[in-house]
């Protein structure tokens, strides 16, 4: 382990290092503030948006911008002002939306509308559905914005089209989506963890991914040549791993991930990724 070589920390927030309860303990905050406050070069990488960031991150300075969406923006945490935007360009945005309507779903939109950050929504239409609404109105998302005409929000700059149904739903229409788009999208499909039954369906940019996000980062923030360590828990986790020059994986993390890892360290639910930061940051203290 280099101690003179810049390190550069990115975690995924769902699974890792937030708890069962999509928060962060009183132990994993109290810690990053400490260590950030020590200098600590962390981000995160997370299929949330920046403005879920703001209010889950409340307290935190991080050093450097955050990936929201999956690799679709690069953000200021404070501002949320966009660095970087991978935008679905407008013909895919439609396609891809006519595939959705076709197979009987509506979406949630995200997008960016050149002053503020939309997160459109129309009829809700399952279960699943509503306890999305219900989770961001709750966390008062100020991107909510409902619509009676959807398909006028693709003229914007669309970062993620979401698509909440049963888990064959879905399926089919992910094969579809692929089918069609191969290669120019990126889709991927996930179950809900905090809401059983329901599944998601999320496409972007095929440049969305947080590996290619993180390496525009590095580009953007003068740390090319960083060393990098990436915590994650999950499949879309995976191109992060192997971009980085060291993978920890959570105990609670996929079995491809785990292959992936350098090493494997507690659950989510008990401050795993703190403790191991406590650890690695006292050690490569006392080496300076």
């Amino acid at each position: 382990m280099d101690s003179s070589r810049r390190r550069v920390y990115v975690t995924d927030l769902d699974g890792t290092l937030l708890g069962e309860d999509a928060r962060l303990s009183d132990k994993t905050r109290t810690g990053l503030v400490t260590l950030l406050g020590s200098g600590l070069m962390l981000t995160v990488a997370s299929a949330r948006s920046v403005v879920a960031m703001q209010s889950i991150l409340a307290g935190l300075r991080l050093p450097l911008p955050v990936i929201e969406l999956n690799g679709a923006l690069i953000s200021d945490l404070g501002t949320g002002r966009h660095l970087v935007t991978n935008a679905l360009k407008t013909e895919l945005a439609v396609g891809t939306y006519e595939l959705i309507h076709a197979a009987g779903c509506v979406p949630f939109v995200s997008s960016f509308d050149g002053e503020f950050d939309r997160l459109y929504y129309s009829e809700i239409g399952n279960p699943g559905m509503k306890w999305y609404l219900d989770d961001r109105l709750s966390n008062n998302d100020r991107r909510l914005s409902k619509t009676a005409d959807l398909a006028a929000t693709l003229s914007e700059q669309v970062a993620c089209l979401t698509v909440i149904d049963r888990p064959e739903v879905v399926e089919e229409l992910r094969a579809a989506l692929v089918e069609r788009f191969e290669g120019r999208l990126s889709v991927r499909r996930f179950s809900n963890e905090y809401f059983g039954g329901w599944d998601w369906l999320t496409v972007h940019d095929v440049r969305a991914t947080k590996d290619r996000a993180l390496a525009t980062l590095l580009e953007f923030c003068d740390l090319d040549g960083a060393e990098v360590v990436a915590f994650g828990d999950s499949d879309n986790d995976v191109p992060l791993f192997r971009f980085a020059d060291r993978g920890v994986a959570v105990a609670n993390a996929s079995a491809e991930l785990k292959s992936l890892a350098a090493e494997v360290i507690g659950p989510n639910g008990e401050d795993s990724v703190v403790r191991f930061l406590e650890r690695e940051w006292q050690l490569r203290s006392s080496l300076l």
